[in-house]
C-alpha cells in the first residue's frame, strides 16, 4: 500500500471530523467554511507547529517526524488510542525500507491447538491480522459454523462478512460487524503495509463489494480487545456473548479470541446447547487457509 497516500487520507479524514467548536479554538481566518472540519492552519495552531510543516505532513510525508510531534498531532485531532497507534504505525512505515512479504502458508504451533482443545466450555479461535481463522476448538468451530461452509469464501471473516449472503443472517448487527471488520483490516494495514496477502485481500473486497469499498475509504481503525458480539446462529438462535481478544506474544500477528458466557445467563444456556450440537458433529478443528501469510 502507498504509505504517502495512506498518511494523507488518514489525516484528512481525521481533520474533517473535528470542528473548531469541538477543538476549542476560534475559526481561523473567519469567513465561509467549505467543510465542517478543522482547517490545516487550525490543526497546526493546536499542535504547535507551523502551517507549512503540518501541510507537509498532510501531504503524506512522515519521514523523520518525532514521537512528540506525532503526539501533538494526535491531541490536536483528538485521536483515540487506536487512531494514535495507527498514526505511529504509519510513521514507522514511512521511515522503513519497503519489503514486500510474499504469500507463504502460515504455520500454527501444535501447542496453540492443544491450548484451544483444552478449553472445553468456551468457544475460542485463533486468527491472523487479515482475519483468516487458523484454528478453533470444538465450540469455536460450532459457533462460527456458517463461516466454514462455503469453500469459495474460505475461513476468512472479512470475505464471509462482505461476500457470503449468509453473513446478513449470522450477524444481526450488520453495520457494526461491517465497521469492525474493515477497521481491523485498516489497523493491520498500518502495522504491516507490505503484506502482499493482506493487500490482495483488500483489493479483492474493494472490487467485489461496494459496501467494503465505501467503508475502507473512511480510514477508520479500531482496537478490538474486549466487548460483546451478537450472533443469530442457525442452531441456537440469537446469542449475545462477551469476548476477550488477546495477542499471542510468542506468535506475532496472531490473536486468540475467547468467548465467555456468565453462568445462568441466556448466553450460557445457548453455549450449553451449542456444545451438545457440536458433540454430534465430526468436523476439523483447524481451518484450511492456503493463501495466508
Amino acid at each position: 500500500m502507498d504509505n504517502r497516500s495512506e498518511v494523507r487520507q488518514f489525516l484528512v479524514t481525521r481533520r474533517a471530523k473535528i470542528t473548531p467548536q469541538q477543538a476549542g479554538v476560534p475559526a481561523y481566518g473567519g469567513g465561509q467554511r467549505r467543510v465542517p472540519g478543522l482547517r490545516r492552519a487550525e490543526v497546526a495552531l493546536l499542535a504547535g507547529v507551523s502551517v507549512e510543516y503540518y501541510s507537509r505532513l498532510e501531504r503524506g510525508n512522515l519521514k523523520g517526524v518525532s514521537d512528540s510531534v506525532l503526539g501533538a498531532i494526535a491531541r490536536a485531532l483528538q485521536l483515540d488510542d487506536a487512531e494514535h497507534a495507527h498514526l505511529i504505525d504509519l510513521a514507522r512505515a514511512a521511515n522503513a525500507t519497503p519489503t514486500i512479504r510474499r504469500r507463504t502458508r502460515q504455520q500454527l504451533r501444535p501447542a496453540l491447538q492443544h491450548m484451544l482443545d483444552a478449553m472445553t466450555d468456551a468457544p475460542a479461535f485463533i486468527r491472523n491480522g487479515r482475519l483468516d481463522v487458523l484454528a478453533t476448538n470444538r465450540l469455536g468451530h460450532a459457533l462460527y459454523a456458517p463461516v466454514f461452509t462455503n469453500p469459495a469464501i474460505g475461513a476468512n471473516l472479512a470475505r464471509f462478512r462482505f461476500l457470503d449472503p449468509a453473513a446478513a443472517d449470522f450477524f444481526p448487527d450488520g453495520q457494526e460487524s461491517a465497521n469492525t471488520t474493515v477497521a481491523l483490516l485498516r489497523t493491520e494495514a498500518g502495522r504491516d503495509p507490505y503484506n502482499r496477502a493482506l493487500t490482495d485481500l483488500v483489493g479483492e473486497l474493494s472490487t467485489r463489494s461496494d459496501e467494503f469499498r465505501t467503508l475502507w475509504a473512511a480510514h477508520d481503525v479500531r482496537l478490538h480487545h474486549t466487548g460483546i458480539k451478537h450472533f443469530h446462529h442457525p442452531v441456537v438462535g440469537n446469542l449475545r456473548i462477551s469476548f476477550e481478544a488477546m495477542p499471542l506474544p510468542a506468535d506475532p500477528g496472531l490473536t486468540m479470541t475467547v468467548f465467555n458466557a456468565e453462568p445462568g445467563s441466556p448466553a450460557h444456556d445457548a453455549v450449553t446447547l451449542l456444545a451438545s450440537w457440536a458433540a454430534t458433529l465430526d468436523q476439523p478443528q483447524t481451518a484450511d487457509t492456503t493463501d495466508q501469510t
